[in-house]
C-alpha cells in the first residue's frame, strides 16, 4: 500500500493499520498543538495520502472553534473519517493514554523522589526541539495558508493582538472567521486553499486520485439529524457525567473527586485556546481557591506536560493528582486518591472532545461545499498561524533565556540543530527528539 515517503496509496486503510498509527501517534505527538498537528499533516496528508489537503485544513479550522484540545479533537475527526466512530474513538483515546501512563508515573515520582536529575536533564534537551518543531509548524502550516495579502493581514493582525496586546484567544478567532466570511460573502472573493503540501515540493504534489478521503469525496458516515444529535449528546453526556455521580454517591458531594470532576468539566466546556489559554483560569482556582498544589508546583506539571507526549492540557491530570494527594477523601491513602482524581481530570477533560467532534463533525461535512463557510473557516486558519507564532515566540523565550537574561547557548545551538535537521534534511521526528533528550543527559553530566 505505501513503499516510501511519497508513494502513491492505492486502498483505503484498514482499520488495523490505522490503529497502528494512532498508537504510533500518541507516543510521538511531542510540540504541543502546533507540534502535533504538522505529525498529522506530514503523516495522514504527505506521506501516506490517507486524507487530502483541503479536506484537512477544513477539519484543523473547525477544532480550532472548539474549547478544549484541538489536536485531540482534529485526530477524532481524522480517524472518524477513515473509519467512522470506532475510528474516531480510537484516534482520541490513542492520542491521550501513552500521556496519561507517562505524566502518571512522573507524578507519582514527583511527589515521592522530588525532581531526578536525569529526568531533568533529558526534558533540558528535549525542550529546544520542541522548539524546533513548533517553529517548523509555522512555516508549514503558513506556507500553506498564507497565499493572499488578505490572510497575511489576518495572520499578522493576529500575532499582534495576542502577543503585543494579549487579546484573548477565542476573540481573535471569532474575529477572524467573522472576517473571511464577510471577505467572501461582500468581497465576492474565495480565499484559495492549494492542494501541494504545507511546506512541500511541488514535484511531489499528492493528486486527488492518490488520496482515500480526497477533497472531492463524499462522505455519507453520518447524516446530520435532530435525531442522531440527541442521541450523541445523550450518550456523550451520560459516558461525560457518570463518573461525577459515582464519586458524589460513594465520597459526597464535598469531596476532592467531585469538586475536580465538577471544575474541570465546567473548564472543559469555557476553555478556548488550549492549554496555555486554560492555565490562569485553573490555576486560580486549583491554587489560589482550593489550594490542590503551589504555583510552582503548577510550573512543573507544565513542564512535564511539555516534555512528554500528548496535549499540553494533560497539565491537568498532574493537577488533579496533586489535588488527590493533597487532600484524600476519607478511607482513601494519598495515592489511590490521587490515581482517582488523576482519572477523573483526565475523562471529564478529554471525553467533551467527542461530543463536540461527532456532533458537529456531520454539520461541517455537509458544509464543505460552501464557499462563504470555507473562506470564514481559511481565515480560521490564517489567524492560528499568528497564534502558533506567539506560541513560538513565547516557548523560545522561555527555553533560551530561562531566568529572563542571558541567552541559554546550549539551548539555542540544540533548537538550531533540531530545525536544521527537520525542516533542512527531514530527519526522522523520533530521532530528533531522542538525540536531543541524549545531549541533554550528556550536556548535565559535564556541566555536573
Amino acid at each position: 500500500m505505501e513503499t516510501s515517503g511519497n508513494a502513491q496509496v492505492s486502498a483505503k486503510p484498514t482499520f488495523r493499520e490505522a490503529l497502528r498509527f494512532w498508537v504510533k501517534l500518541g507516543f510521538i505527538s511531542f510540540g504541543g498543538p502546533a507540534g502535533q498537528i504538522a505529525i498529522m499533516q506530514t503523516e495522514l496528508v504527505e506521506r501516506k495520502r490517507w486524507i487530502g489537503q483541503e479536506r484537512f485544513l477544513h477539519a484543523l479550522n473547525f477544532c480550532m472553534l472548539l474549547p478544549g484540545p484541538e489536536a485531540q479533537q482534529l485526530a477524532i475527526y481524522c480517524g472518524w473519517l477513515l473509519h467512522r466512530t470506532w475510528g474516531g474513538i480510537a484516534a482520541g483515546v490513542l492520542f491521550v493514554l501513552p500521556s496519561a501512563f507517562i505524566l502518571w508515573g512522573l507524578s507519582y515520582l514527583y511527589v515521592t523522589h522530588g525532581s531526578i536529575p536525569m529526568v531533568v536533564a533529558f526534558m533540558a534537551g528535549l525542550k529546544p526541539a520542541v522548539v524546533a518543531v513548533v517553529v517548523a509548524a509555522v512555516l508549514r502550516i503558513g506556507t500553506k495558508a498564507l497565499k493572499t495579502p488578505f490572510s497575511w493581514a489576518v495572520a499578522a493582525l493576529a500575532f499582534g493582538l495576542i502577543y503585543g496586546l494579549g487579546v484573548g484567544f477565542p476573540w481573535i478567532v471569532g474575529g477572524a472567521a467573522l472576517s473571511g466570511w464577510l471577505y467572501c460573502r461582500f468581497g465576492r472573493a474565495r480565499l484559495p486553499t492549494d492542494s501541494a503540501p504545507i511546506g512541500g515540493d511541488s514535484a511531489v504534489k499528492p493528486s486527488v486520485e492518490s488520496t482515500v478521503i480526497n477533497d472531492a469525496t463524499a462522505f455519507s458516515a453520518a447524516s446530520p439529524s435532530w435525531g442522531r444529535s440527541l442521541r450523541v449528546i445523550g450518550l456523550c453526556g451520560v459516558l461525560w457525567f457518570t463518573p461525577v455521580i459515582a464519586a458524589a454517591w460513594f465520597f459526597g458531594l464535598d469531596s476532592t473527586l467531585v469538586a475536580q470532576g465538577g471544575f474541570f468539566s465546567r473548564a472543559a466546556m469555557v476553555t478556548f485556546g488550549g492549554a496555555y489559554a486554560v492555565l490562569p483560569y485553573v490555576a486560580q482556582h486549583a491554587v489560589e481557591t482550593q489550594g490542590w498544589l503551589t504555583g510552582a508546583q503548577m510550573l512543573d506539571g507544565l513542564a512535564f506536560a511539555e516534555t512528554t507526549p500528548g496535549p499540553l492540557i494533560m497539565v491537568l491530570q498532574f493537577v488533579g493528582f496533586m489535588g488527590g494527594w493533597a487532600h484524600p477523601d476519607a478511607g482513601l491513602s494519598p495515592l489511590v486518591a490521587a490515581t482517582l482524581c488523576a482519572a477523573m481530570t483526565t475523562w471529564v477533560t478529554f471525553v467533551p472532545c467527542f461530543l463536540w467532534i461527532f456532533l458537529g463533525a456531520p454539520f461541517i461535512e455537509r458544509l464543505r461545499g460552501n464557499a462563504v463557510v470555507a473562506g470564514a473557516l481559511a481565515a480560521v486558519t490564517a489567524a492560528v498561524v499568528g497564534v502558533i507564532l506567539n506560541l513560538a515566540v513565547w516557548f523560545a523565550l522561555q527555553v533560551w533565556r530561562p531566568d529572563g537574561s542571558g541567552i541559554n547557548g546550549f539551548a539555542l545551538g540544540l533548537s538550531v540543530a533540531a530545525f536544521v535537521a527537520l525542516h533542512r534534511f527531514k530527519a526522522n521526528l523520533i530521532a530528533v527528539l531522542a538525540v536531543s533528550g541524549a545531549a541533554g543527559v550528556l550536556w548535565g553530566w559535564l556541566m555536573a
